[in-house]
């Protein structure tokens, strides 16, 4: 697990030191969308051949009784890290956005389609789950558990079992690469460095991180970091790291965001800039001065305090 990890950070890292456009962008433009078609097509398979009317209820039977603090922690958690939100990946490849680039439009494209795709995970992947009796609960894991039994019996299951697994390799590089791409492009700017040495240096404290991640499955899975905080009591560092993340830094750096585009930040710069007008311009300003700031303050109290 460690050698698989570094020599995925080692491809990351390439494709950061050569920069956003030289490779990366080929995968992302032609790559993702072929993922999205192959998604479809499951999804469609699933509809025939599973669960289906099972998978929909799971998903979108409403139980009020489970939507706790530490719940819409998580699922704010959630929302930011498929975003790229709160730790600044959107915000770099936004500066990397041409100046015809309207951002209003093209968030609002993001957001759906990222959503979109998070749906059509689920109707593709629990129908499979509950048609072959395995757990709903096992999280990210049912994508390899469930999907392998789907294209053992699919046409071609093998072929396209290839294909999709590919596809998720590089999905996760898109996203790999945009997260690295952040610590990066700051620290070439702070200090003047060369991207190839910036990156070199960001590389290192990602791969302590990611070996501590590793081991955490096999020889550091009784070690617990932060079992003096409740909330992280029974979390390993992998669970943790990525609690603190989910949970802690990337709202209070959303909340920091709204509180410096909204009050701190040159107005009309911001107007300029975000691509909405009139009243839609208005709704915006209102939500991230005061709306957003105040129910992501309000959830990341309720989830660890309440």
């Amino acid at each position: 697990m460690v050698g698989l990890n570094l020599g995925f950070l080692a491809l990351t890292l390439f494709f950061v030191a050569r920069g956003i456009s030289s490779g990366i962008e080929w995968v992302a433009v032609y790559l993702m969308p072929l993922f999205f078609v192959l998604f479809l097509a499951i999804t469609i398979y699933g509809a025939f051949t599973g669960e289906f009317s099972q998978a929909v209820s799971y998903l979108f039977t409403f139980d009020f009784s489970k939507l706790t603090g530490e719940v819409m922690l998580a699922a704010v958690g959630q929302a930011f890290f498929s975003l790229s939100l709160g730790v600044a990946g959107m915000m770099t490849y936004g500066a990397y956005a041409s100046r015809e680039t309207n951002l209003g439009k093209t968030s609002g494209i993001i957001a759906g389609a990222d959503t979109a795709v998070a749906l059509l995970a689920g109707l593709a992947i629990f129908p499979i789950v509950f048609a072959a009796g395995l757990s709903a609960s096992a999280g990210p894991g049912l994508m390899f558990a469930s999907l392998p039994v789907a294209f053992q019996q699919m046409p071609f299951g093998s072929l396209i079992g290839l294909l999709f697994f590919i596809m998720i390799f590089f999905a996760a590089l898109t996203s790999s690469v945009s997260l690295m791409e952040a610590p990066t492009a700051y620290t070439l700017e702070k200090f003047k460095l060369p991207r190839p040495v910036a990156t070199a240096i960001v590389g290192v404290g990602a791969a302590v991180l990611g070996i501590l991640s590793a081991l955490s499955f096999n020889e550091m899975a009784d070690f617990r970091p932060l079992a003096f905080i409740p909330i992280f009591a029974e979390a390993n560092f992998f669970d943790a790291l990525d609690g603190v993340t989910a949970k802690l830094f990337m709202p209070i750096g959303a909340i920091l965001t709204c509180i410096f585009v909204g009050w701190i930040a040159d107005a009309r710069l911001i107007d300029d800039e975000n691509g909405l007008d009139g009243l839609l311009h208005q709704i915006w300003r209102i939500l991230v001065r005061f709306v957003c700031p105040i129910v992501l303050t309000i959830i990341l109290a309720f989830g660890l305090f309440g």
